[in-house]
């Protein structure tokens, strides 16, 4: 056999081979890969924008930049999240999707600057009031009341002792109690009866009793 025909065989026997391997890849790789459940670090960037946005609210309502009012519809928002975001993870067994987590952190966007916003408008909580100067006339005993309670509230949040929702139904009855101490001044030349006042310390009583309960019922944020 002559030197020619061994060269052609022996190119047609190595392209043989090399055809399969060069099928194979070039072949487009089968998505066989299942939905990559989330990691530690995963739930822990959710779990700690929850935390963080929890504890700018219970800042502001400690500072008295956010009213009890504005506090509660923040709360509410934040309660509602973290009902749908308990939903995704139990239709999806226990995890959280892709579109899922994008879902979560638009609406995070949205209730941080929400809480921005109310932190930095004009409104703020009556009751709470800096060092009074000398001279000026200190907070009434309603007003430290109400101070004192909002301080419960935010520590209850900060530390987690507090769900969105309790804190948000906590905030909700200080906020009726703060519009009828309003009304009542308004009726009254700016002071409260004797009757008013024993009346809002009743209901700031109820209000005391329930953030004691809520702050121990084993539930937390």
């Amino acid at each position: 056999m002559t030197m020619q025909v061994k060269s052609f065989f022996l190119g047609a026997a190595l392209a043989a081979m090399l055809l399969p391997a060069a099928a194979q890849s070039n072949a487009p790789a089968a998505n066989t890969a299942p939905t990559e459940p989330p990691t530690k670090q995963d739930n822990a960037t959710i779990g700690e924008r929850k935390e963080n946005q929890q504890d700018r609210i219970a800042n502001g309502v400690k500072s008295g930049e956010l009213t009890s009012g504005e506090a509660a519809r923040l709360e509410k928002e934040q309660s509602k999240l973290n009902a749908e975001t308990r939903a995704m993870r139990a239709a999806d067994g226990g995890k959280l999707t892709a579109a899922d987590k994008a879902k979560i952190q638009r609406q995070q966007n949205r209730l941080s600057h929400q809480i921005y916003n109310q932190k930095h408008d004009a409104q703020t909580q009556a009751g709470t009031t800096p060092p009074t100067p000398a001279g000026t006339k200190a907070p009434t005993e309603v007003g430290r009341r109400e101070e004192n309670q909002q301080d419960r509230i935010a520590q209850g949040v900060q530390s987690g002792q507090l769900t969105a929702g309790e804190a948000s139904n906590l905030e909700k009855r200080d906020a009726r109690i703060n519009n009828e101490i309003k009304t009542d001044r308004a009726a009254n030349g700016g002071a409260l009866t004797p009757a008013e006042r024993a009346q809002v310390n009743r209901q700031q009583n109820r209000v005391s009793r329930h953030i004691y309960r809520d702050k121990h019922n084993g539930r937390h944020q």
